[in-house]
C-alpha cells in the first residue's frame, strides 16, 4: 500500500509525506521516501513496539512519539499540515495505498489459479488490506479473469480489547462507534476508530462472511501455537486470526474441508517486549543429557 502511495505522490511532485502509525505502515513508508528522496515525518503512540520505532527513525524519518492512540497521532498529522505542507498519507486519506493493497488480492488468485479460496481471516486495524482484496475480486470478476463467481468469504478478525469493526458489526450497524480504552497486545489492531469501518463492513457483509474477535488473553498463545505448527513467525494480529477460526470451525461456519487463508500482516520478531518475557535457561557446565531432552 504504502509502496503505490509514495511511488504516486513521487510521480505528483510531493517533496514531504507525513503518517500516522502503530505498526508497520510509518517504517514502509520510512522506507519508499527515503529511495526517492522524500522527506518523511511518522508519528506513533508512545508505547509502539520498540522495532518499530526504530525502524522507521532508520530509514532516516524524523520520527516522534506521541501521549496517545493512532488517532491522536493522526489528529497531530492534520492540525501539521498547513504549517508543514506535507501529505497526508493517513489510512484512506488518499486513493492509492488501497490501490497497491490490491497486490495482496491478485496474488492470491493467480497462486490459486484464478479460483479463489473459500474464506479469508483478515486482521483488521484500519482495514485497508482487506477492503483493498475486496476491490480487486470485483474487478478480477469485471474482467472475466476469475475461474468461476464464487468469491471468498472476508472475515474481518480482531482482538476484544479492541474490536469497534466486529461490535458494529454484531450490532447489525455499517458505521462503528469508537472503541472505548482500547487495550491490546497487537498494536496494529489497535485503531478504536477506523476511517473505512463502513466499507470493511460493507465487504465482510457483501461476501457473506463475519467480523468477529479473538479473547485478548488467548492472542499470544495463538500465535505461537500457530508459530511451532507452521514455522513462521506469526504475529499477536494474526493470533486473532486463528483464534477466530477456532471459533468458526466450532460453529459451523467454516468447513474443515473448505480452503481458508489465514494472513501474517506483521512479525514476531518486531514484539519483543510481548513474546520475549521469559529468559532462555543456561545451559550447565556438566550436561544432563537425559534431562536435557526432556
Amino acid at each position: 500500500g504504502l509502496s503505490m502511495a509514495v511511488s504516486r505522490a513521487n510521480e505528483l511532485g510531493v517533496k514531504r509525506v507525513a503518517i500516522p502509525t502503530a505498526g508497520n505502515a510509518g517504517g514502509a513508508m520510512a522506507a519508499y521516501a527515503a529511495r526517492v528522496g522524500m522527506e518523511a515525518f511518522v508519528f506513533m503512540p508512545a508505547d509502539t513496539p520498540i522495532v518499530n520505532q526504530y525502524e522507521a527513525a532508520y530509514y532516516g524519518a524524523r520520527a516522534f512519539l506521541v501521549d496517545g492512540l493512532i488517532t491522536d497521532c493522526g489528529a497531530v498529522v492534520r492540525e501539521g499540515t498547513p504549517h508543514m505542507d506535507w501529505f497526508d498519507v493517513s489510512t484512506l486519506k488518499e486513493p492509492y495505498r488501497i490501490e497497491g493493497k490490491k497486490t495482496m488480492g491478485l496474488e492470491l488468485a493467480e497462486q490459486f489459479e484464478w479460483s479463489l479460496p473459500d474464506v479469508i481471516m483478515y486482521p483488521t486495524g484500519g482495514g485497508t488490506g482487506l477492503i483493498g482484496m475486496w476491490k480487486a475480486f470485483a474487478e478480477l470478476g469485471e474482467l472475466g479473469w476469475l475461474a468461476d463467481e464464487r468469491l471468498p468469504r472476508m472475515v474481518s478478525c480482531q482482538a476484544d480489547g479492541c474490536a469497534p469493526i466486529s461490535t458494529a458489526w454484531q450490532e447489525g450497524k455499517r458505521f462503528a462507534d469508537p472503541f472505548p480504552n482500547p487495550a491490546t497486545a497487537a498494536s496494529g489492531l489497535r485503531v478504536p476508530t477506523a476511517v473505512g469501518d463502513f466499507m470493511i463492513i460493507d465487504a465482510v457483509n457483501e461476501s457473506g462472511g463475519q467480523a468477529r474477535s479473538c479473547p485478548e488473553d488467548s492472542l499470544l498463545d495463538w500465535a505461537k501455537r500457530g508459530a511451532e505448527l507452521e514455522g513462521i513467525a506469526f504475529a499477536p494480529e494474526t493470533g486473532a486470526c486463528l483464534g477466530v477460526l477456532e471459533s468458526l470451525v466450532a460453529e459451523g461456519a467454516i468447513d474443515p474441508n473448505e480452503r481458508v487463508v489465514v494472513f501474517n500482516t506483521g512479525a514476531a520478531q518486531k514484539y519483543l517486549e510481548v513474546i520475549g518475557d521469559s529468559p532462555l535457561p543456561q545451559l550447565p557446565e556438566t550436561v544432563d543429557w537425559r534431562a536435557l531432552a526432556g
